[in-house]
């Protein structure tokens, strides 16, 4: 006979997880997904006393993954997006107007906006700084700039490109856990997101003006980037035709997985006409992405690219999203046992006796998620776990969906990379050659988020209400 979980029961499963990613994953870098697994069959466990059969937790299991399969099919077709934007050019020329635009004046600041661009364009925060990155350290390194401010720019910049770019997969996964919709869920980050780069750049603008103005020629590394990518592609403004078509789709609100497929399918279609790719590689570019291999201009040479510039431009295809999608089911999996068995509920009730208002939901999630993120260092899991425990409790609060995939990014996404014992801030800190800790400090957008999240959160200020008929985005 089923009965409701105890407090024990219904805590415990989350412990469990807790504790096995934060040794296995943390300590020992086993994979996530296995750990989620040996979680949710614990979470099984419990389920099983509480007198739920493995019929029921199968049902309970396929209603969450049922419900985030929509949203799993457009994850996967940004793969082909991101692999076909880079057979046609469209990537590759935006990039490299982007490190055109570099001037060593006030190198602080020209490091976040290029990193934010290029991370918008890319879709990766570690893409923009494993390549623009560190050539933008070596010139800082030239003009004898602020090192840690240097690598804390780049580090903000990529993750607010990454955090408004439709190509990332974070945020293509926070409007999954939070049950909103990708383009409103991106306009929506505006209202905390703009406010923190105003901030951010005005900071390191300032900065700017105690470093030498003293002219630096760019590096040579850049130089080899641009020459390279001129090498390879051809421009054109018809180069432009991808993105203008998500641009047109996301304003005038068209179903995004149709628009998805017809901007890669333009983009395709580029590729073989504009840019020489034959059939055969732009559809091998939709499934395992763009490979430098694939390039046949007459006296390009694959193998001498250097290995920043592959770094850039070896990425999209569905298997690239394979990842996130694997963690993504394993998480479900446990969300579904735990939310059949009434567990979250229970969970729920419990953190719900400390919120009286808008303002301590929204930071009980931040806290949530940066609890998640110190424990797991992981921005998957900060996304998901928080997204199903709060999901029915901001329905309840009347508040649309979009409010809480903003918070997910705003607390989740943003803040792994300034833990160093995460994967994110091992990577940003052994690319740019600079210790997390020291760069913290300077990835001022990366904490301003959940900052004006919470103010946000209690002044009521773009928190939009599910019940009224027009949202303000």
């Amino acid at each position: 006979m089923k009965r409701q979980p105890n407090f024990f029961e219904a805590f415990s499963p989350i412990v469990v997880m807790l504790l096995l990613l934060a040794v296995g994953y943390g300590v020992y870098g086993f994979r996530a997904e296995p750990l989620l697994i040996l979680a949710s069959t614990y979470a099984g466990i419990m389920a099983f006393r509480l007198g739920f059969n493995w019929d029921e937790l199968m049902e309970g299991i396929q209603e969450k993954i049922k419900q985030a399969m929509p949203a799993i099919l457009i994850l996967i077709s940004i793969g082909i997006l991101i692999g076909t934007w880079m057979v046609s050019g469209t990537i590759p020329m935006m990039i490299y107007y982007g490190l055109k635009m570099i001037d060593p004046t006030f190198i602080v600041l020209i490091a976040f906006v290029v990193s934010a661009i290029i991370a918008i364009v890319t879709g990766t925060s570690w893409g923009s700084v494993g390549t623009v990155g560190v050539a933008l350290m070596g010139i800082a390194t030239g003009l004898d700039a602020n090192l840690a401010a240097t690598a804390g720019a780049i580090v903000a910049g990529a993750y607010f490109g990454d955090k408004l770019s439709p190509l990332s997969d974070t945020t293509n996964l926070a409007p999954i856990a939070a049950g909103s919709e990708l383009y409103e869920h991106i306009r929506h980050m505006l209202w905390t997101t703009l406010p923190a780069f105003i901030i951010s750049a005005i900071v390191y603008f300032i900065v700017g003006l105690n470093v030498s103005t003293d002219p630096v020629s760019t590096s040579e590394t850049m130089n080899i980037m641009l020459q390279t990518l001129t090498e390879m592609f051809d421009w054109n403004i018809f180069l432009l035709l991808p993105p203008i078509i998500i641009l047109y789709g996301s304003i005038r609100k068209k179903p995004t997985l149709p628009t998805i497929i017809l901007s890669s399918g333009v983009a395709g279609i580029l590729g073989v006409f504009l840019q020489g790719f034959s059939t055969a590689n732009v559809f091998a570019a939709t499934v395992s992405g763009f490979n430098v291999s694939m390039v046949e201009q007459p006296g390009f040479n694959p193998e001498s690219v250097i290995w920043e510039v592959t770094r850039l431009v070896n990425q999209g295809g569905m298997q690239s999203m394979t990842g996130v999608v694997l963690i993504a089911i394993s998480a479900f999996v446990f969300a579904g046992i735990m939310t059949i068995t009434g567990s979250l509920n229970v969970i729920l009730e419990t953190l719900m006796k400390v919120v009286r208002r808008t303002g301590d939901l929204i930071l009980t999630t931040v806290a949530s998620c940066i609890t998640m993120a110190l424990v797991t260092g992981n921005s998957y899991l900060s996304i998901i776990v928080p997204g199903e425990i709060y999901k029915d409790t901001y329905k309840k609060y009347n508040l649309h969906a979009k409010n809480l995939s903003r918070t997910l990014e705003d607390s989740g996404t943003v803040v792994v990379p300034l833990i160093p014992w995460s994967s994110a801030g091992i990577f940003m800190a052994g690319t740019l050659g600079v210790s997390t800790l020291d760069y913290a400090p300077w990835a001022i957008l990366c904490y301003l988020g959940f900052v004006f999240a919470i103010i946000l959160g209690y002044t009521g200020i773009g928190i939009a209400k599910a019940s009224a008929t027009k949202q303000k985005d």
